[in-house]
């Protein structure tokens, strides 16, 4: 059984939790997607120095200040500050189209107490053009219960884990991940940099063997299996920008494994 729909305009019994640091390029469309949708959004800010915190107060949003804690502990304790039943975790790039902010709507009503959480395709863009197949399909958790649902996983690759069930929307979540070629190596980089200390200090080490195999292996699993040549142009460079996070990845880590060995 399940409890009345609300209608368009209506809040939920949900807040948004949302950490940023200067996004000011891409915060605007995230509050967008979700206005009029919850009785709080919640935005943690960890130092802007753009115009991010008088966007998001302009769309009625709560700004709290909160020094940079890395991905995993920072998303969580933007989620420790929501009191409503449901919580919509989103990166400040991320955005619901407008089938996935219906079916927020939908499932926040539902009754079935064993869905302790909701996920979503997540798509990238590339500037303005989308990514139909790389990196596709990407289900991420977003849509939880409060308390049932906790930020694990390591920096950069942070994931939300469910004390229950989880099931899946329909829609998409957009990812403005990269307004341009510059930024998507950039990004690549250091997201190869980060993951390499998460390794290191969980005790993994590097070798020439995977600095060999894994950038050629993660460039053929995009173009190949997920096919994304038929991205075009911004499917080739994202694919090979996959190549060099594994090869930057990996070069770090050799060396971190190499320190103090002689």
């Amino acid at each position: 059984m399940t409890a009345s729909v609300t209608k368009p305009g209506e809040t939920l019994d949900l807040c948004v939790a949302i950490i940023a640091c200067d996004n000011e390029r891409t915060i605007g469309r995230t509050l967008s997607s979700v206005d009029g949708l919850a009785r709080r959004i919640i935005v943690v800010d960890s130092g802007s120095t753009d115009g991010t915190i008088e966007l998001c107060r302009a769309h009625g949003a709560e700004v709290i200040q909160h020094a940079w804690e890395g991905y995993v502990r920072q998303k969580q304790f933007a989620l420790d500050q929501c009191d409503a039943s449901w919580i919509l975790s989103l990166d400040s790039d991320e955005s619901l189209d407008e089938e996935a902010n219906r079916a927020v709507r939908r499932a926040v009503t539902e009754t079935d107490q064993a869905i302790a959480g909701y996920q979503f395709n997540r798509r990238v863009w590339v500037g303005d053009r989308p990514l139909r197949y790389t990196w596709q399909p990407e289900w991420r958790t977003r849509l939880v219960r409060r308390g049932r649902a906790k930020w694990a996983g390591y920096d950069p690759h942070d994931r939300l884990d469910l004390d229950g069930a989880a099931a899946r929307l329909s829609g998409i979540i957009r990812h403005d991940a990269y307004s341009d070629v510059e930024q998507l190596v950039r990004k690549a980089v250091g997201h190869g940099l980060t993951t390499a200390q998460s390794y290191h200090e969980m005790g993994r080490t590097g070798s020439i063997g995977m600095l060999l195999l894994s950038p050629p292996a993660a460039v053929l699993k995009q173009l190949v299996l997920r096919g994304a040549w038929r991205d075009g142009w911004p499917g080739w460079v994202a694919s090979f920008s996959s190549g060099l996070h594994a090869t930057v990845k990996h070069m770090r880590l050799l060396e971190l494994s190499q320190r103090g060995t002689g």
